[in-house]
Formats: structure tokens, C-alpha cells, sequence
């Protein structure tokens, strides 16, 4: 089995991990903490169509990706108090 069939899923594969890096500039360097909301929002989004992607073209490979998509919804959750803790911080 090739990657021919896996081209999807790894395209959100790889769109996920800009989206992740890109939450760490978003957050900590630029401190705009309703932009990293925004942002770690919509990596959830694409962290689950990844899963399910995977899922789809091997279930190991999606049920595999599961703790990260709960990492990531502690992670938006984190951004959230945080951002609503220091208003003024985070713009």
C-alpha cells in the first residue's frame, strides 16, 4: 500500500502542524489572545477532519491521533481562561 490513497489525510496532516506552530507565534510572541483562540479553534477543526481522514484510510492510524485532539481541547480551553484572565495582556 502506497501513499496515493493517504494524499488528504496527510495534506491535513501537514496543515495541522503549521496551524500548531503558528498558535505558539500567535500567543506568546505577538500575545494576541483572542487571535490564538480564534486560531487553536480552528486547528481543532482541522485536527479532527486529520483524524478522521486517517480513520479512513487506516482506524489504527485515526484512533492513534485521539489524545492529541484532547491535548488540543485542553489547549483551547487554557487559551481561553487565559486570554479572559489577562485582557490586557492578550489584547
Amino acid at each position: 500500500m502506497g501513499f496515493g490513497g493517504a494524499r488528504p489525510a496527510l495534506s491535513l496532516f501537514l496543515g495541522q502542524l503549521v496551524l500548531n506552530a503558528l498558535w505558539s507565534w500567535i500567543f506568546y510572541a505577538w500575545q494576541r489572545g483572542v487571535w490564538a483562540l480564534g486560531e487553536v479553534l480552528l486547528l481543532w477543526v482541522v485536527m479532527l477532519a486529520t483524524l478522521v481522514a486517517f480513520w479512513r484510510v487506516w482506524p489504527l492510524a485515526g484512533l492513534l491521533l485521539v489524545p492529541y485532539l484532547a491535548w488540543v481541547s485542553f489547549a483551547a480551553a487554557l487559551t481561553y481562561v487565559r486570554w479572559q484572565s489577562n485582557p490586557g495582556a492578550l489584547g
